[in-house]
């Protein structure tokens, strides 16, 4: 009996320090390093991916103050919209509504960053004369001579300076809610051909695109 109880004293210590101090602890070990190898290094990579869009430049088209009447009072809340572009042809707009007017124009860049669009070009300008609409709203856009500059009004100005057009010559024909009028210019952007691809298909030179 004596026995017995020595060698179940002597394996308890036994097992519990090889727990302790070779297992447990070596595990650990695996576990920070596995933290500190896999967390950091994808925190890198998405700052690295989001690097990619500080080229674009925000521009703020409007900001509503929307009140909704609860018991005790009103409550206000903000929607803006807001246009993207690099100056470059790449531009989108999108909307953010929030409590505070900061975090609608910072819902609003990252709804734009997911609409981008390519518009095509041509010295500056749009290609060829287009219209567009949506809703009530109703724009007309045509290319203007260098040095003109854009002659636009508020909501479209925004489109086109973030698309990087300095020569255009638009007019909104419809409503003047800058939101319908940024779709309706959106649209009109969207339905542009590109003076280069035509010539290619057609196997003619861009003088005679233009010229006939």
């Amino acid at each position: 009996m004596a026995e017995f109880n020595n060698n179940n004293r002597g394996g308890a210590p036994g097992s519990g320090g090889s727990d302790r101090g070779g297992n447990n602890r070596g595990g650990g070990g695996n576990d920070r390093g596995g933290r500190g190898g896999n967390d950091r290094g994808g925190r890198g990579g998405n700052n690295d991916s989001v690097q990619g869009d500080s080229d674009f430049k925000e521009k703020v088209v409007a900001i509503n103050r929307v009140a909704k009447v609860v018991k005790g009072g009103r409550r206000f809340s903000f929607s803006a919209i807001v246009v993207v572009g690099d100056g470059k042809g790449n531009v989108g707009y999108g909307l953010g509504k929030a409590n505070e007017v900061t975090d609608a124009i910072a819902k609003g860049i990252d709804d734009a960053r997911k609409n981008v669009v390519k518009v095509p070009l041509y010295k500056h300008t749009v290609p060829h004369v287009m219209e567009g609409r949506f809703g009530g709203g109703h724009v007309l856009v045509q290319p203007a001579a260098a040095g003109t500059g854009v002659i636009a009004g508020g909501a479209m100005r925004a489109v086109f300076e973030s698309a990087g057009i300095k020569d255009v010559l638009a007019k909104s024909k419809g409503s003047s809610n800058p939101h319908n009028v940024v779709k309706a210019t959106f649209a009109a952007l969207a339905k542009m051909r590109d003076p280069l691809q035509i010539a290619q298909a057609r196997g003619i030179s861009l003088s005679r695109v233009f010229n006939g």
